[in-house]
C-alpha cells in the first residue's frame, strides 16, 4: 500500500498581532520565492494601526510565493506567503509573476460567447465638454432674442457664444472668433484658473481643436533658450504679454499627498474621538524649577543611575506619580455603558514619543511601583524602543495617564488632548531662563509652564488644580518627592 503525502502549499495568513485590529500594511519582505525557511524566522514586517510588528513564520520549508508586495494593505485573516513544507524544489522563476498577481493566474479562462445580434443603436450627439453625450432626438429651445440657427443641434459648444448674441465661429487652432469661450473641460480650465493661464492665449492640440492639461503646462513651462540666429529678431520683436507664473518649488512639484494610515489613521481616529467625547479642561501653571535642574545635574554622576537616562522629565515623572498617589481619583475612566467611573489603583504611565510613523503613546506598565532607577530604566526603554519603531502593541495599550513633553520642540505650552479611555493628559514646556522673583528680588531662573488637561466629567475643577498645584510644588521643591511620598 502506497502512503500519499499532502505536497500542498501551506498558507501563512495576517494574524491579529493586536486587540481587535482588522489589517496591517506590509513594509518589508525578508524572504522572496525559493528561498528556505525554518519554524520562528521573521519573513516580513508588518504596521498595524498602533506599531511595526515583526512576523514570524511558524513551520520549515520553501517559499513558494508571496501573495502581496511591500505597501499593501491586508486584512487579518488573508493569505500572504505560501510555503511548501515538504521540503520541495524551489520556486520556479515564474514565480514573481504568480505573486503578483495570484487571483488573474488562479481563474480558468472563459469559453468565448456567441455574439448576440448588435441593435443599432440611435446616433448620439456631442454636448459641453466633460459632461458625456446625448441622444440626437434631444431638441433645444431657441433662446429668446437669437435666432434658432445661431444654436446650431447637432453641436452645442456654441451655446455660450449663443447667449452672448454672437455668432461666432472656431479659427484653424481653436481660438476663439467674435467672443467665443476657448474650448476646455472643467478641470482644464480649473487647472488654467489655479495657474494663472489665460486660455485665450493658448494654442490647443486636443481633437476639434480642445485645450487638454499638457497644452496648460506647456503654457508656463519655461521657454527654451533662442538660437544664436535669431536673437537679433527676438531682441527687435515686441515682448508679448504673460500671466505670472506661479510659485512652485525648486523641483517644481506644488503638492505631495501622504496616505492616511497605520500609526497616522489610528491617531487621526483617536483623537477625534476624545475631542468629541470627553468635555476637555485645561488648566496651567508656571513654575520655577532651578531646583530641580540642580537635582538632575546631580543625579546625573550618582552611582545608582548609572548608564542610566537622567533628565528633567524623570522627575517631572515622578512628581506626577507622587500627585496621582495623594489625589487617586484623577486616575480614572469613564465607563459610558455601565455610568460608571473606574478609578484605577494602579498607574500605566504613558509618555508621548514622535516617530517617523506619527505620535505613539506607549506606557510603563505599573510606573506607581518603580523606584527612581526603575523609572529611569523604564523610560529608556520606552524611548528608545520607539524611535527605532520596534513597540509592540502591548505597551500603548492600558494606559491611565500620560505626559507629553513639547518643551523638546522649543514650546511654552499647549492644550493637550486626552487620549481615548484616559481621565487627564500633563504637557510640560520648554524649561528657559526667564526674570524671576526669587527671595524678594528679581533673578533669572529656570522656569516653566505646565499644562493639565482633564475629563470634566470626572475631574472637576479643585481635583484638576490640586494635582496640577502638586505637580508644580514638587518641581519648585523636588525634596517633596521625599516628605510626600
Amino acid at each position: 500500500m502506497t502512503t500519499m503525502t499532502d505536497t500542498s502549499p501551506r498558507e501563512f495568513k495576517m494574524p491579529d498581532v493586536g486587540e481587535g485590529l482588522t489589517e496591517a500594511e506590509i513594509l518589508k519582505w525578508y524572504v522572496q520565492p525559493g528561498d528556505t525557511v525554518t519554524d520562528g524566522q521573521v519573513v516580513c514586517e508588518v504596521e498595524t494601526a498602533k506599531a511595526a510588528v515583526e512576523l514570524p513564520i511558524p513551520y520549515d520549508g520553501v517559499v513558494r510565493a508571496l501573495h502581496f508586495p511591500e505597501g499593501t494593505t491586508v486584512d487579518v485573516g488573508t493569505s500572504i506567503i505560501a510555503v511548501d513544507v515538504a521540503g520541495g524544489a524551489p520556486a520556479p522563476a515564474s514565480a514573481p509573476a504568480a505573486t503578483a498577481a495570484p487571483a488573474e493566474a488562479a481563474a480558468p479562462a472563459r469559453p468565448a460567447a456567441k455574439p448576440e445580434p448588435v441593435a443599432k443603436k440611435p446616433e448620439r450627439k456631442p454636448v459641453l465638454v466633460g459632461y458625456g453625450v446625448a441622444e440626437s432626438s434631444t431638441k433645444r429651445r431657441p433662446r429668446k432674442g437669437v435666432p434658432a440657427a445661431a444654436v446650431p443641434a447637432e453641436d452645442t459648444l456654441y451655446a455660450a457664444t449663443a447667449i452672448q448674441g454672437v455668432q461666432g465661429e472656431l479659427n484653424g487652432h481653436g481660438h476663439a472668433v467674435g467672443g467665443q469661450r476657448p474650448l476646455a473641460k472643467p478641470p482644464v480650465r480649473k487647472l488654467a484658473k489655479d495657474l494663472g493661464v489665460d486660455l485665450a492665449t493658448i494654442t490647443p492640440s486636443g481633437p476639434d481643436g480642445v485645450i487638454t492639461r499638457e497644452d496648460v503646462h506647456a503654457a508656463v513651462a519655461p521657454p527654451k533658450a533662442p538660437e544664436p540666429v535669431a536673437q537679433a529678431a527676438v531682441a527687435q520683436a515686441a515682448p508679448a504679454a504673460s500671466a505670472p507664473a506661479p510659485v512652485a518649488s525648486s523641483d517644481g512639484v506644488r503638492e505631495t499627498r501622504i496616505p492616511v494610515k497605520g500609526v497616522r489613521k489610528a491617531t487621526a481616529a483617536a483623537m477625534v474621538g476624545s475631542a468629541f467625547t470627553a468635555p476637555h479642561v485645561t488648566e496651567f501653571v508656571t513654575v520655577d524649577v532651578t531646583r530641580t535642574m540642580k537635582l538632575v545635574e546631580e543625579l546625573k554622576q550618582d552611582k545608582e543611575l548609572a548608564g542610566l537616562r537622567v533628565n528633567p522629565l524623570l522627575l517631572i515623572a515622578k512628581a506626577l506619580l507622587v500627585a496621582i498617589r495623594r489625589h487617586p481619583d484623577i486616575n480614572a475612566s469613564w465607563d459610558e455603558a455601565a455610568q460608571e467611573i473606574v478609578v484605577k489603583h494602579y498607574v500605566n504611565l504613558g509618555i508621548a514619543a514622535a516617530t517617523p510613523r506619527g505620535l505613539i503613546v506607549p506606557n510603563i506598565k505599573d510606573a506607581q511601583a518603580k523606584t527612581l532607577p526603575q523609572l529611569a530604566e523604564s523610560l529608556g526603554e520606552l524611548v528608545s524602543t520607539a524611535k527605532e519603531g520596534r513597540t509592540s502593541p502591548a505597551a500603548m495599550q492600558g494606559g491611565t495617564v500620560t505626559i507629553t513633553n513639547v518643551g523638546v520642540f522649543g514650546i511654552d505650552t499647549g492644550t493637550p488632548i486626552l487620549n481615548p479611555g484616559e481621565s487627564a493628559i500633563l504637557a510640560v514646556g520648554s524649561i528657559k531662563l526667564q526674570p524671576w522673583v526669587h527671595k524678594g528680588k528679581v533673578k533669572a531662573r529656570q522656569v516653566t509652564t505646565l499644562a493639565l488637561s482633564f475629563d470634566h466629567r470626572l475631574v472637576d475643577g479643585e481635583l484638576g488644580s490640586k494635582v496640577l498645584a502638586d505637580v508644580a510644588a514638587i518641581l519648585e521643591q523636588p525634596k517633596r518627592l521625599i516628605t510626600w511620598a
